[in-house]
């Protein structure tokens, strides 16, 4: 009895033993590829993103013949990205497919433009579908370059005008771009890599078809942690969106000011109605918005709007000389970390982000441009809100 008891023990803890090695097996990856043009100032970098914040995962060296070579322990499937040399970079699903990636690299050329052609990812299904959505982004890229070059080349309309041309088309793209994930989404719901694309579809509209691709997922492993992850996320995600709800009073922040004697923020503005404005010297179309910004400052400063501009520029240097070049009559800041927490705070990923807050410090409008940002001033000191004309509709 006590024998067969010692070879129960032994089998089941060979049994765990070969369980844990295959499950550890299974989560350890090979990628590898070539650098065709490899730039050795950098190396290979495995990134995990969340948010704002980014953790390098492991890197190595290109070897001398431009091949690479990782072996990735994923202890969390998952985006990841993979940067080559700071010139190009990917994003792939890390959890049990072995890939090749080659990238081109920086090429040899004396005078290089950095728009790097798009990279394919030999791998399983997981990955093919994140080609079809690299695929997207890097067409979507492609084209908002060609229509700001189209638009900025027409003569005889003004850089307002060529604003709200390239404003509308990038609208329009932003529409097709969704429709796409939506439509992968819909037939690649039996890969785990559709997480990667349900960011796209956030929305009343596409709430039904996000429910139904979690619950495909559930139905497959209810614990699987990238899912509740995600989930977990888009909570978060919710509970935020409604605290910067119009209606709701603007987070409150304290940065210093240029002469760095005291720190401002939208808490200090309350009994005027303010223009925030979140820019940076290195943003081009910040930098074109300002000649607006001027206009309307001109216009209402004294009708008891207040304008504030909050620089994420990491460039201290580069934020004092954008300053002194643009030469804005109104309060400015510098949010530190490059703007990271208060980007995170307040829900934005592009600039310039323009928001409008009412006397009691209470959000009414959010990533206003152009005329859309007189318009609303306008309304909010009249009372009145302006008609929009409807486009005539052709047959």
């Amino acid at each position: 009895m006590i024998f067969m008891r010692k070879i129960l023990r032994l089998l089941l803890f060979t049994c765990m033993m070969v369980s844990t090695s295959s499950v550890f097996a299974q989560k350890t990856i090979t990628i590898k590829g070539k650098v065709k043009f490899p730039y050795n100032r950098f190396n290979m970098e495995i990134i995990e993103r969340q948010g704002f914040d980014k953790t390098i995962i492991d890197s190595c060296k290109v070897k001398d013949d431009g091949t690479y070579e990782f072996k990735m322990k994923v202890d969390k499937p998952g985006v990841y990205t993979l940067d080559c040399q700071k010139w190009q970079s990917v994003q792939f699903w890390a959890e049990d497919e072995d890939l090749e990636i080659n990238f081109r690299g920086e090429d040899t050329a004396k005078i290089k433009i950095k728009n790097p052609p798009y990279v394919y990812i030999k791998g399983g299904p997981n990955n093919e579908l994140m080609n079809l959505m690299n695929w997207d982004g890097y067409r979507g890229y492609q084209l908002m370059i060609g229509i700001s070059q189209g638009v900025y080349r027409i003569p005889g309309i003004d850089d307002q005008a060529k604003q709200e041309v390239s404003g509308k088309f990038y609208d329009m793209l932003g529409n097709e771009s969704r429709a796409r994930a939506k439509f992968l989404a819909e037939n690649y719901a039996d890969r785990n890599s559709v997480l990667a694309i349900l960011p796209a579809l956030r929305g009343e509209e596409n709430e039904e078809l996000v429910k139904q691709v979690l619950s495909r997922l559930e139905s497959k492993n209810p614990n699987y942690a990238p899912l509740l992850k995600y989930k977990a996320e888009m909570a978060e995600a919710k509970a935020q969106k409604e605290r910067l709800a119009e209606g709701k009073v603007a987070p409150e922040f304290s940065f210093p000011t240029p002469d760095g004697k005291k720190k401002l923020g939208p808490q200090d503005f309350k009994g005027k109605i303010l223009v925030l404005d979140f820019w940076a010297s290195w943003c081009g179309p910040c930098r074109a918005e300002i000649p607006h910004l001027k206009e309307a400052y001109k216009e209402y400063s004294n009708k008891g709007v207040a304008f504030f501009s909050v620089s994420i520029d990491k460039d201290d240097a580069a934020w004092r000389k954008a300053m002194k070049e643009e030469n804005m009559p109104w309060a400015q800041a510098q949010a530190p970390k490059a703007g990271k927490d208060v980007m995170k705070q307040y829900q934005f990923s592009g600039i310039p982000y323009i928001l409008v807050l009412d006397k009691e410090g209470k959000i009414v409008a959010k990533n206003l441009r152009g005329k859309a940002l007189t318009d609303k001033l306008e309304e909010l000191l009249s009372g009145k809100k302006k008609s929009v004309a409807m486009p005539a509709m052709g047959m």
